[in-house]
């Protein structure tokens, strides 16, 4: 199997990149298409001694950078890596496309590229957060500022199959975030998609409350782009914070670093869970392939988790099986009074 790897996307220039790159041919078996400016490439790879033939380069000339417009990539930057890298995935010469570069760029290649899967309005991105459980699966969280209930209704079709490919269960429960338990809870996008969801052949939990997500509740928790990325920024400061505060009073306490060496372990187990680098990226689901969204900030070992998850979602098809269930959904009956769009 052969991935894309947008080598030029990241904050720290392309090194991660195919430094992860290598260790996921090593650890995944998989070979890997850099793509991105052909000679800086060659140059870096000859600078971290990278000869694995699994690694091949594929040249673009252009570069979206972070600050820039994703509705540019379409208009001026057709030959950027992410661009050419997507391409490849359209024209079967790779299964998946992984990304750490611009997240609106990614979406308008996929968009553009490999346009969505039939049937879905809007695709979704979805993201692992931890549980006390174990993981719980989040989306939208940014692909959709604005979103009808028929659009969270297709997300949770979607997080559905992906929590049956990630968690192994045949029926994931999915929640519907909101501000309350009771059905009556909520705005009226939200209301109407509580409806639908019930109405459904998902195992639909009913609404959960933000201090539910990680209560392990829901195996996958739906709400529009806005609220989800707002969310998931919130969560992720809320975790460096606690590992700040935590080292600041070990450092600050003489018996504190007397016994760090009795509680180092549990710590590191905890740094483990939250640390986006052990799941790499989020999928971008609803679209025709496999795309995969980093962090810009993606060290090597993230890079390498990201290939990972590629590989084990083309491996499974489940943009194909995405593709089966949102027909199916389709052709059943609307709920009595259902006037969404």
């Amino acid at each position: 199997m052969k991935i894309a790897l947008d080598a030029m996307g990241g904050d720290y220039g392309p090194a991660p990149a195919i430094q992860g790159a290598l260790e996921a041919a090593q650890e995944c078996d998989v070979e890997i298409i850099l793509v991105g400016d052909e000679a800086l490439l060659t140059a870096e790879c000859h600078r971290l001694d990278c000869t694995d033939p699994r690694l091949s380069i594929r040249h673009a000339s252009q570069v979206v950078e972070m600050h820039e417009s994703p509705a540019a990539v379409a208009r001026k930057k057709r030959n950027s890596s992410i661009w050419i890298a997507t391409e490849l995935v359209k024209s079967g010469e790779a299964s998946a496309v992984v990304s750490p570069g611009n997240t609106g760029a990614s979406m308008v290649a996929s968009f553009f590229v490999l346009g969505l899967t039939t049937g879905v309005e809007r695709p979704a991105i979805a993201t692992c957060l931890p549980t006390v459980t174990g993981m719980a699966i989040m989306l939208d969280v940014g692909a959709n500022v604005d979103c009808s209930a028929q659009h969270l209704a297709q997300f949770a079709i979607m997080g559905n199959e992906y929590g049956k490919h990630l968690f192994g269960k045949p029926n994931p429960r999915i929640g519907l975030l909101s501000i309350g338990e009771e059905d009556s809870k909520g705005n009226e996008v939200t209301k109407e998609a509580f409806k639908l969801l019930k109405a459904s052949s998902l195992n639909f939990i009913g609404n959960v409350e933000g201090r539910d997500v990680y209560s392990g509740s829901a195996d996958v928790v739906v709400c529009d782009g806005f609220i989800g990325n707002v969310a998931l920024k919130i969560s992720e400061g809320v975790a460096d914070t606690i590992k700040k505060l935590l080292l600041k009073e070990i450092s600050g306490s003489f018996f504190a670093r007397l016994a760090y060496p009795l509680f180092a372990k549990p710590l590191q187990n905890l740094k483990k869970r939250i640390d986006y680098a052990e799941f790499g990226g989020a999928p971008l689901l609803g679209v025709n392939g496999i795309t995969v969204i980093c962090h810009g900030r993606s060290s090597a070992k993230a890079i390498k988790n990201a290939i990972r998850l590629a590989k084990g979602l083309a491996e499974s098809r489940v943009d194909e099986l995405i593709q089966r269930d949102i027909q199916e959904s389709l052709s059943q009956p609307k709920p009595a009074g259902d006037v969404s769009a």
